[in-house]
């Protein structure tokens, strides 16, 4: 059974914490005492159950009827498991989506059927798109609001597929739902019988993420295993994880950064020898050769070599109080690999809620800017629209030891 990682996000008030508690209630998917504590705070017996309190968790958000962090949830059903990320709809919180959006496959973007597009839905849409996620699913809520009215959701969707030129998913669904009532959530509604697409739970449990099995052969050494004891005095092993393609026995392979080329002539996983290893799984790589290599280094296929630079390009969302300062040194986090590095350039911001590109001499909090680094030593990574799983950092500042930035290498 596969599992299908999405993020909600929408404006202030257009229901995504309860958009997830009906999915989690309909679904049968909240704990029995979890949904004791609910009960235990209506009101009175005619009261409905607060559904939104199923993700609004800390004390801090439930006071000021907003999400602040990223709530995650667990589900599954028959089909699928599933990991929701609720991210926030305040402006003020885009570092917290960015967050929920990294490793996010699909985004449901809400929209209140009785206020349509707004500069917030074209924020969520378009950082959506920036992290790299193909496939969306617009929840057009709040549907009984407006007598679940075609025309109106007709129009809604019109005016959303008028910027899909704009945006890079793959996949677009539209459907109509209330969550607060329960419509489209888990059933069809009869009460929409001019929508003839799917329920959101079916859309969810079937809709098709692909993986790429072309993607080049990306393994990072987290650990370099040395056993002291004399019964395997000459173990060397290479311990990490197979971030994308595929590795063999017998594939000649390149280490960056010491540009040493070697063989495979053996892969463990879960102690047992095997004969490949694909992407996600944790392996350990024996070489041919007793070459020096350390932990970050990079070993990739000697047909399917990385860009190599210190001065890469690259997205940047801005996550710290303490604007950036170019000139400045922080550390450049790329996995296990660890460079310092100065923004050498800001080359232009991107104004998300007009979708255009701006000068700025300046990039603060939330902001989302085109930079240049200059690294002190070479990087080895791929461009993130081509491969997502190395073509990602983070920037940490040397002082607070504070991660003050998202880096998504363009």
């Amino acid at each position: 059974m596969n599992t299908l990682k999405f993020i909600t996000a929408g404006n202030v008030d257009d229901g995504k914490s309860t958009l997830i508690g009906r999915l989690l209630y309909d679904s049968n998917s909240i704990h029995t005492d979890q949904l004791g504590v609910l009960e235990k705070r209506k009101s009175n017996d005619n009261d409905e159950i607060d559904l939104s309190l199923i993700t609004d968790g800390l004390r801090a958000e439930r006071e000021q009827g907003i999400t602040i962090d990223v709530a995650y949830k667990y589900f599954s059903t028959s089909k699928r498991k599933f990991i929701i990320a609720d991210a926030p709809g305040h402006e003020q919180y885009t570092r917290n989506m960015i967050t929920g959006a990294s490793n996010s496959e699909l985004i449901i973007i809400l929209i209140d059927a009785r206020k349509g597009i707004t500069s917030q839905t074209k924020r969520h849409a378009s950082i959506g798109s920036l992290m790299g996620i193909k496939k969306a699913i617009v929840a057009v809520n709040k549907i009984d609001l407006v007598d679940y009215s075609e025309d109106v959701f007709q129009a809604i969707k019109t005016d959303f597929e008028a910027l899909k030129d704009q945006l890079n998913y793959d996949e677009i669904v539209f459907v109509p739902v209330s969550a607060l009532v329960g419509d489209n959530i888990v059933d069809k509604s009869p009460r929409t019988p001019w929508y003839k697409g799917e329920n959101l739970l079916h859309l969810l449990e079937t809709i098709s993420i692909e993986t790429n099995k072309d993607l080049p052969a990306r393994f990072q050494v987290q650990w370099v295993i040395r056993p002291k004891d004399e019964k395997h005095h000459d173990y060397r092993g290479y311990a990490g994880q197979v971030l994308s393609g595929i590795y063999k026995v017998g594939d000649s392979i390149k280490v960056f950064p010491s540009n040493i080329e070697s063989k495979i002539i053996k892969i463990e996983r879960h102690l047992e020898e095997v004969d490949h290893a694909v992407e996600g799984e944790n392996i350990v790589l024996h070489l041919e050769n007793n070459i020096d290599i350390s932990r970050g280094d990079t070993i990739v296929k000697i047909s399917e070599e990385p860009v190599a630079t210190n001065e890469p390009k690259a997205w940047i969302c801005w996550l710290d109080n303490q604007s950036l300062q170019p000139g400045k040194t922080y550390e450049l986090q790329h996995r296990f690999h660890s460079v310092r590095t100065k923004v050498r350039e800001i080359d232009q911001q991107w104004d998300i809620n007009n979708w255009n590109f701006i000068p700025t001499d300046e990039v603060k909090l939330n902001d989302i800017a085109q930079v240049t680094l200059k690294t002190n030593q070479p990087l080895f990574y791929d461009l993130f629209e081509k491969n997502n799983k190395t073509g990602n950092a983070i920037l940490i500042d040397e002082t607070t030891k504070n991660t003050v930035a998202a880096v998504m290498f363009i």
